[in-house]
Protein backbone atom coordinates (compact mmCIF):
# COMPACT_ATOMS: atom_id res chain seq x y z
CA UNK A 1 0.00 0.00 0.00
CA UNK A 2 1.81 2.45 -1.22
CA UNK A 3 0.54 6.12 0.18
CA UNK A 4 1.07 9.68 -1.91
CA UNK A 5 2.32 12.27 -0.30
CA UNK A 6 -0.75 13.80 -0.44
CA UNK A 7 -2.64 10.90 1.04
CA UNK A 8 0.14 11.51 4.10
CA UNK A 9 -0.65 15.01 4.75
CA UNK A 10 -4.04 14.52 4.02
CA UNK A 11 -3.59 11.70 7.14
CA UNK A 12 -1.36 14.04 9.42
CA UNK A 13 -3.86 17.32 8.85
CA UNK A 14 -6.60 14.56 10.36
CA UNK A 15 -4.76 13.35 12.85
CA UNK A 16 -4.00 17.28 13.97
CA UNK A 17 -7.60 17.63 13.92
CA UNK A 18 -8.28 15.11 16.14
CA UNK A 19 -5.52 15.66 18.47
CA UNK A 20 -7.11 19.28 18.58
CA UNK A 21 -10.37 18.02 19.40
CA UNK A 22 -8.82 16.08 22.07
CA UNK A 23 -6.51 18.77 23.66
CA UNK A 24 -10.04 21.22 23.81
CA UNK A 25 -12.17 18.29 25.21
CA UNK A 26 -9.16 17.67 27.97
CA UNK A 27 -9.67 21.50 29.14
CA UNK A 28 -13.57 21.76 29.05
CA UNK A 29 -13.20 18.49 31.33
CA UNK A 30 -10.94 19.76 33.54
CA UNK A 31 -13.26 23.36 33.75
CA UNK A 32 -15.65 21.42 34.30
CA UNK A 33 -13.94 19.11 36.70
CA UNK A 34 -12.94 22.64 38.95
CA UNK A 35 -16.39 23.42 38.61
CA UNK A 36 -18.13 20.22 40.17
CA UNK A 37 -15.28 20.41 42.59
CA UNK A 38 -16.08 23.56 43.65
CA UNK A 39 -19.61 23.20 43.95
CA UNK A 40 -18.64 20.19 45.78
CA UNK A 41 -17.35 21.98 48.63
CA UNK A 42 -19.91 24.39 48.97
CA UNK A 43 -22.50 22.16 48.97
CA UNK A 44 -20.60 20.09 52.14
CA UNK A 45 -19.87 24.02 53.84
CA UNK A 46 -23.84 24.67 53.29
CA UNK A 47 -24.58 21.29 54.48
CA UNK A 48 -22.25 22.08 57.87
CA UNK A 49 -24.23 25.32 58.14
CA UNK A 50 -27.27 23.40 58.44
CA UNK A 51 -26.51 20.62 60.17
CA UNK A 52 -25.15 23.60 62.83
CA UNK A 53 -28.40 25.63 62.73
CA UNK A 54 -30.66 22.49 63.25
CA UNK A 55 -28.69 21.02 66.18
CA UNK A 56 -29.02 25.12 67.61
CA UNK A 57 -32.70 25.08 66.68
CA UNK A 58 -33.04 21.96 68.95
CA UNK A 59 -31.12 22.77 71.55
CA UNK A 60 -33.73 25.70 71.96
CA UNK A 61 -36.78 23.37 71.46
CA UNK A 62 -35.20 20.95 74.15
CA UNK A 63 -34.56 24.20 76.64
CA UNK A 64 -38.14 25.25 75.80
CA UNK A 65 -39.66 22.28 76.73
CA UNK A 66 -37.48 21.80 79.98
CA UNK A 67 -38.70 25.03 81.06
CA UNK A 68 -42.08 24.63 79.99
CA UNK A 69 -42.15 21.21 82.33
CA UNK A 70 -40.58 23.52 85.30
CA UNK A 71 -43.55 25.86 85.47
CA UNK A 72 -45.82 23.14 85.20
CA UNK A 73 -44.27 21.11 88.10
CA UNK A 74 -44.44 24.77 90.10
CA UNK A 75 -48.33 25.65 89.60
Amino acid sequence: MDLSASDVIAQLRALDARIDALVQRNRRMGEENRTLRQQQEQLANDRSQLLAKNEQARARVEAMIARLKSLEQHT
